[in-house]
């Protein structure tokens, strides 16, 4: 069991380093068969790739399918990247609704950008009821001044 662990271990770190170092095409050979296997890390990448075409060709199916199990699995960058995907439409139906919601679920782990975007849209009632004290108390977690 120990050299199962070690072996999906260093499969993703490679995949992981392959996408980092944008060589995307052996991202993909290295990162597809662990996202099959329900890996959120190699899901998130998957989907980053599925959707630009970076060593593959785009394909928003897979992208949305990914990122979304990703999400649902935790994993906060995921869960930022559903939100935005919904947000714009992208590889998805546009639904401001869905975007707040995974976006709250990324600034409960903490990222800062899924705040800031979350407290715009509060400031711009975009998904939500217009809210300035709620984007102004978002914006404070997310370290901006008073607004």
């Amino acid at each position: 069991m120990t050299e199962e662990i070690s072996d999906l271990d260093m499969a993703l770190s490679s995949g992981i380093t392959a996408f980092e170092y944008k060589q995307f095409s052996r991202a993909a050979g290295l990162l597809s068969p662990l996202a099959e296997q329900g890996i959120p890390d190699a899901q998130y990448r998957i989907a980053i790739m599925a959707q630009n075409g970076l060593g593959m060709l785009p394909n928003p199916l897979l992208a949305y399918t990914s990122m979304k199990r990703a999400a649902e699995a935790g994993l906060a960058l995921a869960q930022h990247g559903l939100a935005f995907m919904y947000m714009e439409g992208e590889c998805t139906d546009k639904n401001p609704e869905k975007a707040v919601h995974w976006f709250k679920k990324a600034a409960e782990q903490g990222l800062v950008g899924s705040l800031t975007t979350l407290a715009m849209m509060y400031e711009q009632g975009h998904g939500v009821e217009k809210d300035l004290d709620e984007a102004n108390r978002l914006y404070r977690l997310a370290g901006f001044d008073e607004r």
